[in-house]
């Protein structure tokens, strides 16, 4: 980019965020395609579609990835390009509680933007947690350490939370950089495990099976229905999880926005193109793994063995030890660099919602260091994750349950977040200030459409996953509970309180750190349709 283009490109930037109503604090030295790069990595497919691939298998089969990945999918792009347009108009780290604020008002600017810190610190707590998972199983493969190990991996976990706080107190040139390299680790990564899952072993499914076979491993059904309403209606949804969560983390292209060279435009296609990139990916590589699945000595597929030993049982048993441990070690890399990249969406995050005084202690959270990165916040950030993923110490069968109410929290911290400035912008109409990147008048049944998909899976996610976790039956266990509604609701309502009580009465929305301009600089670049 020329020069002087670039300085011309940063004095609209600053302006447009002034007029927002915020001084140029942290560093502009992302691209266009570091944002996108960001988004990108936080999604990764080789995170989110390999750690809950057991999850998708168990509730509902290969039926269950096969058709609910890209039906799912399209209803998330659908949820991405509506926030692309808002972030275009209002493109400011936090952004997701700054429309809510301007759109909705103070009120609907403190949920949201709790809803959303609470999202961002769970999806922090569960990529890094199945990081650690996956490095001790790849140690398991190359017979460096003798059984896999609950307490090791929790110790993975610490050290993992460590080394990625670490590497987010340097400067954002640096995280700009890695995640640059992620995104080609990921596609390289991705296309390695496809073509070994191809070519390596003797026999695949058939193409009936990947897309027809149905399979119920939920324990709701005790002889394993996949013929009832129930199945269809409860059973598979437990299974969009896979999708929901692989594709969510998305809003970090919105936490970064003010670290973005022509953000009004970049930061919005870099929303819309990780999900619409993720997607297919995602779906070759699930399909990849899917075909691969190993068969029982009876020659049907064993996906009974699935659910426990996810996709670390389909690589060791169709690739052999050698092959397994370099496509786990491929991934563990992956969600290493997934991990950093969550902490920096919200540590950024945690700095926008503290600089308008809404976390406690917010003067400790907002501050930046001379490399101009929120290292309080960072630091907070880490240690929260690690709290709330405690109860993963347990285990049912082996099997780590509460990471996967931790998955689901941040599923639905995040896309309730999301929800709220989805339905203000609808409800605002043509009177919403459109920025240079918009949906046209497509907004008028996209943006019921992201909310209404919102909901439902948000209620499915904070169903018992498991009988052993619904408190009403004899079988019950608190070790397989479904800790996600205790939480989401738990929060909400101390939040219901807290507001009532106190932040009503001094917490008023965006705090300015620059008087607006008058009168108001214009948005960046003249609306025009994004499609």
């Amino acid at each position: 980019m020329p020069e002087g283009h670039e300085s011309d490109v940063h004095l609209d930037d600053e302006a447009h965020l002034a007029q927002l109503g915020y001084k140029q604090e942290l560093s502009r030295t992302w691209s266009g395609f570091s944002n996108f790069a960001i988004s990108f990595s936080i999604i990764s497919i080789l995170a989110g579609c390999l750690t809950t691939y057991g999850a998708g298998i168990a509730n509902g089969g290969p039926v269950s990835i096969s058709w609910s990945w890209p039906i799912i999918s399209i209803f998330i792009l659908i949820i991405g390009l509506t926030m692309a347009e808002l972030v275009s108009s209002m493109p400011t780290s936090g952004g997701i509680y700054y429309w809510a604020s301007k759109l909705g008002g103070p009120r609907a600017g403190f949920f949201t933007g709790w809803l959303n810190l609470i999202g961002l610190v769970a999806v922090t707590a569960s990529v890094a947690y199945g990081c650690a998972t996956f490095f001790e199983l790849t140690f398991e493969e190359w017979g460096w350490t003798d059984g896999f190990s609950l307490n090791r991996v929790f110790v993975f976990f610490l050290v993992i939370l460590f080394l990625i706080a670490l590497i987010n107190i340097f400067s954002s040139h640096l995280l700009a950089l890695l995640n640059n390299v992620s995104v080609w680790w990921h596609v390289a990564g991705a296309a390695v495990l496809i073509v070994a899952l191809i070519v390596i072993p003797d026999d695949h499914l058939s193409l009936s099976q990947v897309f027809t076979d149905r399979f119920n491993a939920s324990g709701w059904q005790a002889d394993g229905s996949t013929s009832t309403v129930g199945f269809w209606l409860a059973i598979i949804p437990f299974g969009f999880i896979l999708t929901q969560y692989t594709i969510t983390g998305f809003d970090a292209s919105v936490h970064l926005s003010e670290e973005t060279q022509g953000a009004a435009r970049t930061a919005a296609k870099g929303i819309w193109q990780s999900i619409f990139y993720s997607a297919v990916g995602g779906y070759i590589l699930l399909l990849a793994i899917t075909f691969a699945i190993p068969k029982a000595a009876d020659g049907t597929p064993d996906y009974g063995s699935i659910p426990a030993g996810g996709v670390a049982y389909i690589f060791d048993t169709s690739l052999g030890a050698h092959w397994a441990g370099t496509l786990l070690f491929i991934s563990s890399v992956a969600q290493l660099f997934c991990a950093t990249a969550c902490l920096t969406s919200t540590s950024r995050m945690m700095f926008a919602f503290s600089r308008d005084r809404a976390v406690p202690g917010s003067h400790l959270w907002s501050r930046v260091n001379h490399h101009r990165t929120p290292v309080n916040a960072v630091i907070a950030a880490a240690v929260v994750a690690a709290l709330i993923t405690l109860p993963a110490l347990k285990s049912v069968n082996g099997i780590p349950t509460a990471f996967y109410a931790v998955t689901s929290v941040s599923v639905i911290g995040l896309y309730f977040s999301f929800a709220i400035p989805i339905f203000l912008r609808w409800r605002h109409g043509e009177k919403f200030e459109l920025g240079s990147w918009n949906n046209g008048r497509r907004y008028r049944w996209m943006n019921p459409i992201a909310v209404l998909e919102i909901v439902i899976v948000g209620v499915v996610l904070m169903l018992p996953t498991s009988p052993l976790g619904a408190p009403w039956r004899d079988e019950f266990d608190w070790a397989s509970v479904n800790y996600a509604p205790v939480m989401t609701v738990g929060v909400l309502v101390l939040l219901a309180i807290w507001w009532s009580v106190s932040a009503k009465n001094w917490f008023t929305g965006p705090v300015h750190t620059i008087d607006v301009p008058e009168p108001p600089v214009p948005p960046v670049g003249a609306a025009e349709p994004a499609l």
